[in-house]
């Protein structure tokens, strides 16, 4: 059971659902508040604080997609699991190039709607730990804010997808140490049975691209074949 009585916003409008949905959940210990429609949400978010949502795609007057949208536009740190009844891989990746942590599919086991809520929220309460007692950490002549998720790369300013800043994060904690691709899916994907190692890879990539002036000859994030990848940064004393 659920101690701390995390504020969980269940956005489904079919009512016998998530009324389920309210009743698992509050058995947890969670609490939850119920919105039938994308416009409601987006008014519940503005007035209340919550450490996770649970959003359908399929809503009346304000889809899920556009709700996620949204949300990214001004928090890039919002936990959100997608719940929707198109089940393609181009449907999941809408719905995560949107913004969602996560993506289940309906019909749905309940223990794994569970598991998956506890696994993004104990995700996103380590993400909140500052990097050395700083939000933002500098290296070189580029940055990233932790808390907004903006970033100073090669180039411009830009913001990091949720993902993105919670990989950054593991590899600039762990600074000098290798991560293996194992501990980074645990902690930035948590183990998603859909997910596969390569998919860490083409994180790292592009992770490159914004932060490497030579991507392909790193000078910040490194690979060590078979085992995973290191953040090295020695500031000048």
């Amino acid at each position: 059971m659920n101690k701390n009585g995390k504020k969980i916003l269940v956005v489904e409008d079919e009512a016998h659902l998530a009324k389920g949905l309210q009743f698992n959940l509050d058995r947890e210990g969670y609490r939850v508040t119920l919105a039938g429609n994308g416009h409601l949400a987006m008014e519940l978010l503005g007035k209340e604080d919550f450490d996770l949502m649970i959003l359908d795609i399929m809503l009346p007057k304000l889809s899920g997609l556009e709700v996620a949208k949204r949300i990214r536009s001004t928090d890039m740190r919002f936990p959100i699991l997608m719940l929707s009844a198109k089940s393609t891989d181009e449907d999941r990746e809408l719905g995560l190039a949107a913004g969602a942590d996560d993506y289940l599919t309906k019909p749905f086991h309940l223990p794994e709607l569970l598991l998956r809520v506890k696994g993004i929220l104990r995700r996103w309460e380590w993400y909140k730990e500052p990097v050395h007692d700083q939000e933002v950490f500098q290296f070189g002549d580029m940055w990233i804010n932790f808390s907004s998720g903006k970033a100073k790369g090669c180039s411009d300013e830009f913001y990091l997808t949720a993902k993105e800043a919670l990989l950054m994060k593991l590899l600039v904690t762990k600074k000098g140490n290798i991560v293996t691709r194992e501990e980074l899916l645990e902690k930035v994907w948590g183990y998603d049975p859909q997910t596969e190692t390569r998919t860490v890879d083409n994180f790292v990539a592009r992770l490159r691209k914004y932060f490497e002036k030579k991507p392909q000859s790193p000078q910040y994030i490194i690979t060590h074949r078979e085992k995973g990848y290191e953040f090295t940064f020695n500031p000048k004393k």
